[in-house]
Order: C-alpha cells, then sequence, then structure tokens
C-alpha cells in the first residue's frame, strides 16, 4: 500500500479563461478501487494527466506508482491494428493480448485489420486488451465504457472487481456501482474522497442537498424576522433619545439609559443576523443546477412513422489469402450481417443493442440515407419505408466535427440562438464556455452541444447513436426525465443499461 498525495495543487490551460484546479489538497490510498465522477468539463481527464506528468502545475502530487493511461493515443489510425499494439507497448505479449479479446467476446482476426475500420467499440477493447495485459501497473481508465456492447462492459466489469489500485473515470451508474470501493467527486467548491459505490455516494448527496436547501430556507426566514426585528429595536431605540430634548423631557439619564439598552439589543439581533447570513453563505456551494429539459416533438399523422424489413448491412472486411495469411482492405470481400426487421410508431422508444461491430450504427445510416436526411455509404438489403414528410433529428456518435464558436454552430444549423444557449445552461454550461471554441471542450460538452441541438429541432422522430458517451450523471438524469416527460418518438443506440431500463419502451437485439 502506497499514497498518492496532492497538496495545493493549481493548474490551469494557458490562454484558459479559469483555473481547473485552485489549492486542492487529498489523498489516495493505491489500494483503493477509486472511481472518479463530476460534471463534464470539472478537470477529471486533466487530474490523470497531471498525474501521468503531461502539464506542468504549482503545488504537489508524489507518487511511487508506475501509471498507465487509457485510452492510448494512436497517431496513425490506417496502420494495422497489430502494428499499433506494437508502437504502443513494445514488450506485449500476443497471447495476452489474444485472451483479453477473447474475453470480450471479439476475434482476434481484428489485429490485422487497419485501425481505422474498426468499429469504436472494437477499437476501445483493443485498447482494453493492451491495457489489461500489461502487469504491476497502476491504472488511469479515462472513460472505458463509451462505445462498448453490454457484453464487453460486463467483461470490464469483472475484470476490475478483481483488480485493486486504479482510478476509473466512468458516469455509467451501474458500472461504477459493480466495481468501485471508493468515490473521487469533483464538486463546484471542491474535491471529497467517499468510501463506498457510486450508489452510497448518490444517496448521501441528495440527503445532504435536502438539509442545505431545508436549512437554507429556514435561514432565509431567519435573516427577514431579524432584520425587521433591527430596523424596529433600532427606531426605538432613535425615538427614546430624541425624548430627551427640549425642557418638557423627564430624566434624562433614565431615558438615555433606556436608549443604550435598545440599542444594545439591536446590536445583539444584527449579530445573530450577521451569524446567520455566514451560515447561509456556507451552504449550497455544491449544489448541482439539473433544471428541467423541454423538447416540443411533433406528431404525425400516421401512426406508423418508419418501417424495415430484412435489413442487412454488408460491408467490405479483411480477407485470407491463399497462405492463410491476412490482407488489407486492398482485396476485401464482402461481409453481410443478420438482418433486422422493426417498426417504429409515434411515442415509441426503441433502443438497439447487440455486440459492437453487428452493425448498430450502420442501420441508423441506413434509415437516414433512405429517408434522405444523411448521405452516407452504407450499403443494404431489405426494405426500408418512412413516412411521408418525416421529420427526424439526428445525434451522431462522433463530434470530431465541432469546430469555431456556439453561435457560428447555431447560425451554420438554422437554431434559435436563444433557445440554444439556454438548453446548454441547463446543462451545466458556464457563460465562459460560449466564449471558447468547441475544439477546446470536453468530450461531454461536446455531445451536450449535439443533444442541445437536436432539442432545439422539432422532430417527428429523433435518432441518437450512443448520446450518452462522456456526458455526466446529472445531465443524464435530466435527460432520462425529459424523454420521460415528454415521450418523443425516438430510436436509439445506448449501452447505459440504467437509462434503457428507464426509458425505452421496446430493445431489439441486432446481429
Amino acid at each position: 500500500m502506497s499514497l498518492i498525495s496532492v497538496s495545493n495543487l493549481t493548474f490551469y490551460y494557458e490562454g484558459s479563461f479559469d483555473n481547473i484546479f485552485e489549492n486542492v489538497s487529498f489523498q489516495i490510498d493505491t489500494d483503493w478501487k477509486l472511481g472518479f465522477t463530476g460534471r463534464n468539463g470539472r478537470g477529471k481527464t486533466t487530474f490523470l494527466q497531471l498525474l501521468m506528468g503531461r502539464h506542468e502545475y504549482k503545488g504537489s502530487i508524489s507518487s511511487s506508482e508506475q501509471f498507465d493511461y487509457f485510452p492510448f493515443k494512436v497517431t496513425d489510425m490506417s496502420q494495422i491494428t497489430i502494428e499499433i499494439i506494437e508502437n504502443i507497448y513494445p514488450e506485449y505479449e500476443f497471447w495476452k493480448i489474444c485472451r483479453e479479446l477473447s474475453l470480450m467476446q471479439t476475434d482476434a482476426d481484428i489485429l490485422y485489420r487497419p485501425f481505422e475500420t474498426l468499429s469504436n467499440g472494437e477499437q476501445t477493447k483493443v485498447m482494453l486488451a493492451v491495457l489489461f495485459s500489461m502487469d504491476n501497473r497502476f491504472l488511469l481508465i479515462d472513460e472505458p465504457t463509451n462505445h462498448l456492447d453490454g457484453a464487453a462492459r460486463d467483461t470490464v466489469r469483472e475484470y476490475l472487481k478483481q483488480k485493486k489500485g486504479f482510478i476509473l473515470i466512468s458516469h455509467d451508474r451501474d458500472f461504477l456501482d459493480s466495481c468501485i470501493d471508493h468515490i473521487l467527486v469533483l464538486n463546484k467548491m471542491n474535491i471529497e474522497v467517499y468510501q463506498g459505490n457510486f450508489s452510497t455516494w448518490w444517496e448521501n448527496k441528495q440527503r445532504q442537498d435536502a438539509w442545505e436547501l431545508a436549512e437554507n430556507e429556514r435561514l432565509q426566514k431567519d435573516i427577514r424576522r431579524l432584520t425587521e426585528a433591527e430596523r424596529r429595536t433600532s427606531g426605538w431605540s432613535d425615538k427614546i433619545e430624541k425624548t430627551k430634548i427640549g425642557t418638557h423631557a423627564a430624566d434624562r439619564g433614565a431615558i438615555g439609559h433606556k436608549a443604550a439598552k435598545m440599542m444594545k439589543r439591536a446590536k445583539v439581533i444584527e449579530a445573530h443576523k450577521q451569524s446567520a447570513v455566514a451560515e447561509k453563505a456556507g451552504l449550497l456551494k455544491n449544489l448541482e443546477n439539473t433544471e428541467e429539459l423541454k423538447i416540443i416533438p411533433l406528431r404525425h399523422h400516421k401512426e406508423i412513422l418508419v418501417t424495415m424489413e430484412g435489413v442487412q448491412i454488408y460491408y467490405p472486411h479483411s480477407i485470407e489469402n491463399s497462405a492463410g495469411e491476412k490482407e488489407s482492405n486492398r482485396n476485401p470481400g464482402v461481409k453481410i450481417l443478420p438482418a433486422v426487421s422493426m417498426t417504429v410508431r409515434n411515442g415509441d422508444r426503441i433502443v438497439l443493442e447487440g455486440k459492437n461491430g453487428c452493425g448498430k450504427s450502420s442501420i441508423i445510416k441506413a434509415l437516414l440515407q433512405a429517408a434522405g436526411v444523411e448521405a452516407f455509404a452504407i450499403g443494404y438489403k431489405g426494405r426500408i419505408e418512412t413516412a411521408s414528410g418525416l421529420k427526424i433529428s439526428y445525434v451522431p456518435q462522433d463530434t470530431s466535427h465541432l469546430k469555431g464558436s456556439l453561435i457560428q454552430y447555431a447560425a451554420e444549423r438554422f437554431l434559435d440562438e436563444t433557445l440554444f444557449l439556454a438548453i446548454l445552461r441547463k446543462l451545466d454550461f458556464s457563460r465562459i464556455q460560449f466564449e471558447k471554441n468547441m475544439e477546446d471542450y470536453s468530450g461531454g460538452q461536446k455531445k451536450k452541444v449535439l443533444i442541445a441541438a437536436s432539442l432545439c429541432e422539432q422532430a417527428h422522430l429523433y435518432i441518437w447513436d450512443e448520446p450518452l458517451n462522456f456526458i455526466d450523471v446529472f445531465s443524464r438524469i435530466q435527460i432520462e426525465e425529459l424523454i420521460k416527460t415528454f415521450t418523443p418518438a425516438m430510436l436509439l443506440v445506448e449501452h447505459d443499461k440504467t437509462f434503457v431500463d428507464r426509458t425505452a419502451t421496446q430493445v431489439i437485439h441486432c446481429g
């Protein structure tokens, strides 16, 4: 057992508007299974990078551990996957990589495909296979469940259950609950460490927030009452003091004593009020603002919005040559995925589930292509029909296209700028964030931009492809409540079990 000690840590990015950390101090036991949570943009990934020594900072971070950070950096996506592994971890053992991929129900043949041809989930599995094949390292694991299918999440969960000594950033509540014993929380004003899992912390936070809200209301009433009492007492003192003036005045000494007594009482009331004000100032500092989100979905005059019958996605993939060796896409074969059939009606909230690479995102893209909403190079067989005049709002997985200012983005998408920014405020964007370019946002903030844009659009059908990747727990709950309240027709790919259980009307298995 050893400690990671953080003392008076202060850090900001050059040219930034504000500090990420300011005089932060805490300690972490390296035997802990430590979850790390907090709002998007608060500095979770930054802290892991500081542990890796990637930025200069003020204060001190001391540890005797050797760290490994996930996800690894890939510089050339066109390389064959096994070559990328060699670059990341030259001492890798092939059998260990294959073992980890097998545990995640993934065929080792993906090692011989160009990395860029792998699905996001397959890329994540390869990176995790490298990470888990390493020995005697303290693991810094940054949102490993993004893009992972349910089976792979279960595998990673079981692996972490058996390991000690890691920091895990995740917003998947079910996942966190099953594999951590402590949690590190980035609050608005401070950092706190708790023993227990996510649910333990969440229940305690809700109780603390409820108590602080009630206490804040009580103190506000006290301050109003004391202010009024102080005003009355001070007025009485002035009135009594004035009776000393003139020839008709009675015993001036007695009057002065009475006035002084009233003034003393006013000062006592003032002291009580200031105490209440100071006590109130210590409340609600870490209360998260989770205002209700709204959406105005359109209801189509036809009940059935989308019909898919026997839709099979096909695309090129690598094959073996006559010598049994893997070839690249220079000599591709054709991979045909199992057929999918479904009907989407008004009010349906359908979630597509299945292993990574089974074609969930491709099915969505084929639908968008057939509806004339987006142009994709997706090959498919089968029948896709959409209701005439169907309006679709689409949230893609990828956020790499987000560049420039929010105002420019709103104009390009013909969004109501005021509404768009108001939704982002509800999703915990500070006004300072509005001044930044989107390429400087965290992964979760970029995803919120796409969701806010979709919520601005009136549509018959909302198609969201893994919308919760990188998004913090508070915003996930806001989005859950939005969907349950306004019941828009939706087609989603999402692996957050808690979210799916609370929002889906139907789950369709692909592959």
